[in-house]
């Protein structure tokens, strides 16, 4: 069963076609690139499947539940994660606030359960703040949890954003561009990061312009252009396909 199927897949802005007729299909456990140039389309993709826009037509189903038309919250909640290009923080609360923030949107507990404080809220609360530490002790961030989130550097920051899409634990996590304007340590820390997600069982889809990043770390590789997906398949054997050089290059 795929964790994510994409069907026909279609989204327009005043007329014009971001997504055109897109088709896909993630299977559990894989690590697939999505790669296109820009303007192709990827992060649209993206906000469709996530809840964030609404599609003009196709089906966006997650684990054989047709969630088209969706808000992000109940997607969220069925085991999607995702970053977004911008690492965007709230710079005067700590490092660790920031991740207990980012999970309230996955908290059912009602608001007069919030307001009075009840053991089920408190029981809650303590095992968010071990989730935060818990993820950030694995992206490397454990000795900034008290730190204004501000003082991170812009890699720590995208380091961040990919914790807080850790915090619920999602089955499948869609990473915007976490390597975009970050320098070259960064990046290899990322990748390394990306790659043991996968290896603890996570499918993850990627977006990413740095492509020595995908080609190092993902086990298939699709390619928009234009909104239509032009190419699919293993890593070399998309770095040597006409319609992607000639998408990329020939222009």
């Amino acid at each position: 069963m795929p964790v994510l199927e994409i069907r026909g897949l279609v989204k327009r802005f005043l007329g014009v076609t971001a997504v055109d007729g897109v088709d896909l299909r993630i299977e559990r456990g894989e690590l697939v690139g999505l790669i296109g140039p820009n303007g192709s389309g990827k992060t649209t993709l993206f906000n469709c499947v996530t809840g964030f826009l609404p599609a003009d037509a196709g089906r966006v189903v997650v684990r054989d539940r047709d969630v088209t038309g969706l808000p992000p919250h109940r997607i969220a909640r069925l085991g999607v994660g995702r970053t977004f290009q911008l690492a965007s923080v709230f710079p005067r609360l700590t490092v660790l606030e920031n991740l207990l923030v980012f999970v309230q949107q996955h908290q059912e507990e009602s608001l007069l359960g919030r307001l009075l404080r009840t053991p089920g809220v408190r029981r809650h609360e303590a095992r968010a703040r071990a989730r935060a530490r818990e993820v950030l002790e694995w992206v490397g961030l454990a000795g900034h949890a008290g730190a204004p989130a501000g003082t991170l550097s812009y890699g720590q920051r995208k380091l961040l954003a990919f914790a807080g899409a850790l915090m619920p634990e999602p089955e499948l996590i869609l990473l915007d561009e976490p390597a975009a304007a970050v320098n070259p340590t960064m990046i290899n820390e990322m990748k390394e990061r990306i790659r043991a997600l996968h290896r603890r069982g996570t499918t993850v889809l990627l977006v990413e312009h740095n492509m020595d990043v995908v080609m190092d770390v993902c086990q298939r590789v699709v390619v928009l252009d234009h909104g239509q997906k032009i190419a699919e398949g293993p890593p070399e054997a998309i770095r040597r396909d006409a319609r992607v050089i000639e998408a990329y290059f020939g222009r």
